[in-house]
């Protein structure tokens, strides 16, 4: 059973919109400078692979490297945050980040490629960091709101992230009097950046968010075999409604992973510098993060199923954009902005619906299970991706990505749109409220729906039924 000290006294709920504020804005400025350090490294993963290994084949297995440390991660990171809070678990990602971050510049200095997929494995830590705050958001937020505090902690992640790819070529100059690659000078400002988020979080990030919401419903606690991955499954796997939001997260990003990173490569091939390729990066960011809140707020007022086929659309967008751009750099940068736009509508509305589609007790576990799979799956991708780039074309892989959303789009079209009675009941007597309060949520939106159909249906309006 986890433990609660007396710092997660249930508050009183006058209390909560302030703790609610309070732990937003903590989250918030850790996002801004996970997101400066993990977009200034990432920039230039691939370049820095191939600069070390020699061959342009294995660029793609740099960022494939991060993705996989954060996949393999999740679950060790779930796992700490069901028992010690949200606090633990993402102090130790940052701390993991900057190591990874600081054996991937000596791996530079040595020329060890083995070492490099090493450091960026450990380096893929404080991605998982960014990635579960978006969950520490969720858990003090109402039901009919989880979507919009989502978005407001993924948004943040966007001052930092467009400012990242911007100063890699600053902080790769800084390093030029230590001769070693200047590829590597952003690793090792993202270290120093990510311990500095790692302390921001273990000072202010009081009272644990986690915690605090188990102690709001004691009742739902539930034992500890009730939080672990076999629980996640076993939730994910009764919902329909989980499993796509599982899917859509682990496609979405997928689809992201793949044509993002093997970008700066292409633009390369078409003489592109490191500075267009770092505008043309900030912008696909800016694409993923900016926007969030928009889509948080259209799944919760449309429902996420809908974000869910927007996004589905944007990313099938994105590489035809992308793909038959060759060297109109302006198409590139384009086509990157969509993708990022569709990776954030998957990812918030997916999130999103993952969390009410699951019981609190298994919620962690589900979460974590989520991440898992869309890091693993994402590793997969990035990893075929530079070996596609180089036996066929930048184009073929923009093919390949959009295939990937078919099978989305199928299971997207079967999935009912309401939870099933025996899903809510799943969820038990502890989650009776949040339920009630979901689905009352839910039957808003519905009604809401029927009248703006079936008014002007009535009278017979152009338009009517769209």
């Amino acid at each position: 059973m986890t433990t609660i000290d007396s710092s997660h006294i249930p508050p009183a709920p006058d209390e909560l919109p302030a703790l609610r504020r309070r732990t937003t804005v903590v989250l918030v400025a850790s996002q801004i400078l996970g997101g400066l350090g993990v977009a200034t490294g990432i920039a230039l993963a691939a370049v820095l692979a191939k600069e070390v290994s020699g061959t342009e084949a294995l660029s793609g297995l740099a960022p494939t490297a991060t993705v996989a440390g954060t996949a393999i991660l999740s679950m060790p990171l779930a796992a700490l945050m069901t028992r010690r809070g949200r606090r633990a678990g993402l102090v130790l990602a940052y701390v993991i980040g900057a190591l990874g971050a600081g054996i991937v510049v000596l791996a530079a200095a040595i020329g060890s490629f083995p070492l490099l997929l090493a450091g960026m494995a450990g380096f893929g830590a404080a991605s998982s960091a960014n990635l579960q705050a978006r969950f520490a958001a969720a858990d003090l937020a109402e039901p009919q709101h989880r979507a919009r505090a989502i978005s407001n902690v993924v948004w943040a992640t966007t001052i930092g992230a467009v400012l990242g790819p911007n100063i890699a070529a600053p902080a790769g100059r800084s390093i030029r009097a230590l001769g070693i690659p200047e590829a590597s000078g952003p690793f090792l400002w993202a270290a120093g950046v990510f311990v500095i988020a790692a302390v921001l979080v273990a000072v202010l990030l009081r009272p644990d968010p986690l915690l605090t919401a188990r102690a709001l419903e004691p009742e739902a606690e539930g034992s500890p075999q009730s939080r672990s991955l076999r629980a996640g499954l076993a939730a994910v796997a009764a919902s329909p409604r989980a499993r796509l939001a599982l899917v859509t997260v682990a496609v979405s990003h997928t689809a992201m992973v793949s044509i993002m990173s093997m970008t700066p490569v292409d633009l390369g091939h078409h003489g592109a510098d490191i500075e267009l390729i770092g505008l043309v990066i900030s912008g696909h960011i800016a694409g993923m993060y900016a926007f969030s809140p928009v889509m948080g707020r259209l799944s919760d007022r449309f429902g996420s199923l809908a974000v869910i086929s927007l996004g589905i659309s944007l990313l099938a967008l994105a590489a035809l954009l992308a793909g038959t751009a060759g060297p109109n750099h302006t198409q590139t940068a384009i086509g990157l902005f969509v993708l990022g736009l569709g990776w954030s509508a998957g990812l918030v509305s997916g999130s999103a619906l993952l969390t009410d589609s699951v019981p609190q007790p298994a919620r962690a576990a589900a979460q974590g299970l989520s991440d898992l799979t869309m890091n693993a799956a994402a590793g997969i991708g990035g990893a075929l991706a530079g070996l596609i780039v180089a036996q066929a074309s930048y184009g073929w892989l923009n093919l390949v990505a959009a295939a990937l959303l078919l099978p989305l789009a199928a299971l997207a079209l079967l999935t009912p749109r309401r939870a099933r009675p025996a899903e809510l009941a799943a969820a038990g007597p502890a989650s009776a409220g949040a339920a009630a309060e979901g689905a009352a949520s839910a039957r808003t939106r519905s009604d809401r729906s029927v009248l703006a159909e079936d008014v002007p249906a009535a009278k017979d309006a152009p338009g009517a039924g769209e």
